[in-house]
């Protein structure tokens, strides 16, 4: 009997060092035929086998069947809980524990503080730290640095660092653990201050402590304090950690340093997804969604699997570049690795591809998630909101709520927006006004912007000026600029000249500005006051923007300026538009030339509306493109009204569908009629 116990227990010691689940099972088999199955030592290897394993069902059904069980037995479960994320599980057998009057020992106050500290369970962990007390335990290290951390993720720092200077002793754990407590607190100052005084006191730091300092210094955007403890990284040999590097990384991005990042990133000599995920993201955050795209289609020869972080990112990336050929074959991945319900990979493909034109796959991507956070109805709200669809957006806003989901801020941005670029007047004010009342949002300058423009927009421009005046804060530059773009849109000259003088003293920079205010004189025939306009930009060293469109061919995107002929196929764009021009003039068009605000002749503004880089990039994309397939165009400035009229007739007379993206919206251009219903 003896001699069997002592082979089961040396057989399964070895299938839990090995993690041999199958041989391990098989013993679990023998052990219940030969009676041994109520033996307390067995049954604990058994149950730390299957925790090993991750087969926390069979290891619990160990659990409920052993008959007696010491305070080993309840540890061992609660810890297998812990270590598999389980935390609520954790507790859940913690109180089972307590009621079956057993004692914990320090191991199990350990695995339960870090459930706690997961759940931010505040509560149930000063119920724990109470019984730590009553037990004597307090003075044992391992507890203490853990309460650290318990009281630091359930953001009381201050209780955390109460617990800290009580500490009769403190090696470098509990030092590490208050360092992080701080940088997760968002601290990040005290976090630098606190990093200062462990080097004072010649105290070892861990990965971890480098790692939380460097996400304080990102915080900050501080490149000199991340620079030393850089330094500090290379003095320890510390650089070689996944964790330290890829913290590096994210610092050097967030002070917009993103070759010292690429840097840091190319010599890591392991490198894992988060490290990718950090590179990737502060490329994306940096503008350079290129180069984030490129990094990405390395990670298949680097053998790094993606997870929905990294494919989130890139995402972004195929969204702010239009890139939609690219994006959809990500869908792809995102599929086949089983991503596509889960929210962060999901959230951001709503935005991929309402950013590319494509509403309809946004919404299949809205409805086909699992769960749905406020950020996954506002970024689908946003979409219709965008595209002009302002009755869908509204709708899937009143869904949001029946689903439960509470509005925030950024929210009702998108719902105000949906309403400014939809003419939905009295819905807006009614969303204005129910934020404050139903919600207790105050609008922010962002929400005074969106119903400025949206009374603006619509006609009613002494409501908005008055709104404008009336502000509980001074104005910021989106509502003097929506006040401005309302006052070119409608022709009123008195309220939109003091509208661009308020915006020029915040941003005297801004061609924008200059250009709105010089076209409104220009269009009301004041040629001189426009001239002036002009000339102060010419004095000041401002320079108008170029009005740029892009448009992608098989996943190339190529640009194109006004008069553009630097392109390999201009011959053909050139043929193409004059074929077009003919045929559109066959169906009754004519140049709208009142889109020129240059006091020139007649046949000279024809020659600039012909060949808009959106009419540029259009020829192209009729060339190079299938017989029926959609032309996608993204463009810098507003498309001006000529060419929307001229692309409309196009959509009729090549029978496509044309997407263009402007500063403003999008316009969805279909057999002769647009989506925006020429209101934008």
């Amino acid at each position: 009997m003896e001699q069997d116990m002592n082979l089961y227990t040396h057989l399964l010691h070895e299938c839990i060092k090995t993690r041999a689940l199958q041989q391990g099972k098989q013993l679990h088999t023998h052990i219940i035929k030969t009676g041994f199955t109520g033996h307390i030592f067995l049954g604990n290897l058994l149950l730390k086998l299957y925790v090993k394993c991750r087969r926390l069902e069979d290891s619990r059904q160990v659990f409920d069947k052993m008959p007696d069980r010491d305070a080993g037995i309840w540890m061992s479960m609660i810890t297998g809980y812990t270590q598999n994320r389980r935390s609520k599980n954790a507790l859940e057998l913690f109180c089972q524990m307590q009621q079956a009057d057993v004692k914990p020992n320090r191991f199990t106050f350990a695995a339960i503080l870090q459930a706690c500290a997961s759940l931010a369970a505040l509560k149930q962990g000063r119920q724990v730290h109470s019984q730590i007390i009553m037990t004597g335990n307090l003075i044992d290290i391992v507890p203490n640095n853990i309460l650290i951390d318990m009281y630091s993720k359930c953001r009381c720092i201050d209780d955390a660092r109460k617990l800290f200077d009580k500490m009769p002793r403190r090696d470098s754990i509990s030092w590490n653990a208050m360092l992080a407590g701080y940088s997760q607190n968002g601290n990040p100052e005290v976090a630098l201050e606190f990093f200062r005084q462990i080097r004072r006191a010649r105290i070892e730091l861990n990965q971890f402590a480098y790692s939380s300092v460097l996400k304080a210094c990102a915080a900050m955007a501080e490149l000199q304090p991340g620079k030393q403890v850089h330094a500090h990284v290379i003095k320890t040999k510390s650089g070689s950690d996944v964790y330290v590097g890829s913290s590096l990384v994210d610092m050097y991005t967030k002070c917009a340093r993103i070759e010292d990042a690429r840097h840091v990133f190319d010599k890591m000599s392991t490198s894992n997804v988060v490290t990718w995920t950090t590179m990737i993201a502060g490329y994306v955050q940096s503008e350079l969604v290129e180069e984030a795209l490129k990094l990405f289609c390395q990670l298949p020869h680097r053998d790094i699997k993606p997870d929905e972080f990294i494919f989130s990112s890139v995402l972004s990336a195929c969204a702010r570049l239009s890139a939609f050929e690219q994006g959809t074959q990500i869908h792809g991945h995102v599929i086949k690795t089983g991503y596509e319900s889960q929210k962060c990979a999901g959230n951001s493909l709503i935005e991929m591809y309402s950013k590319s034109g494509c509403i309809k796959d946004a919404r299949r991507v809205h409805e086909s998630m699992l769960t749905r956070d406020v950020i996954s109805w506002t970024a689908m709200i946003a979409g219709y909101a965008h595209h002009g669809y302002g009755i869908e957006a509204l709708q899937l806003f009143k869904e949001m709520q029946q689903a439960g989901t509470k509005p925030n801020n950024i929210t009702f941005v998108c719902v105000l927006s949906a309403c400014s670029h939809a003419g939905l007047v009295d819905e807006g004010r009614y969303y204005f006004d129910a934020m404050q009342q139903d919600y207790d949002i105050i609008p922010t300058s962002e929400h005074y912007a969106c119903i400025v423009d949206l009374l603006g927009r619509s006609g009613h421009i002494e409501e908005a000026d008055k709104i404008v005046n009336t502000m509980p804060f001074k104005p910021c530059a989106s509502v003097w600029g929506a006040l401005l773009g309302a006052c070119r849109v409608h022709g009123n000259t008195e309220i939109g000249r003091r509208a661009a003088e308020n915006l020029l003293e915040l941003e005297p920079q801004c061609s924008g500005t200059h250009v709105l205010l010089s076209n409104i004189y220009a269009a009301a025939g004041k040629w001189d006051d426009a001239a002036k306009v002009r000339k102060l930009m010419k004095d000041r060293g401002v320079k108008k923007e170029t009005g740029l469109s892009w448009v992608e061919v098989r996943s190339t995107v190529h640009t194109f300026a006004v008069g553009d002929r630097l392109h390999p196929e201009s011959e053909r764009i050139y043929a193409m538009l004059e074929a077009l021009t003919q045929k559109m003039k066959d169906a009754g068009y004519a140049p709208n030339t009142s889109c020129v605000l240059r006091d020139v002749e007649e046949e000279q503004k024809e020659d600039v509306l012909r060949y808009h880089s959106e009419k540029l990039a259009l020829a192209f994309g009729l060339i190079s493109t299938p017989t029926g397939a959609t032309i996608r165009i993204k463009k810098n400035l507003r498309v001006c009204d000529d060419c929307h009229t001229s692309i409309k007739l196009i959509s009729k007379i090549v029978e496509r569908e044309i997407v263009v993206r402007d500063t403003n919206r999008f316009h969805n251009f279909n057999n002769g009629l647009c989506s925006c219903g020429d209101y934008w």
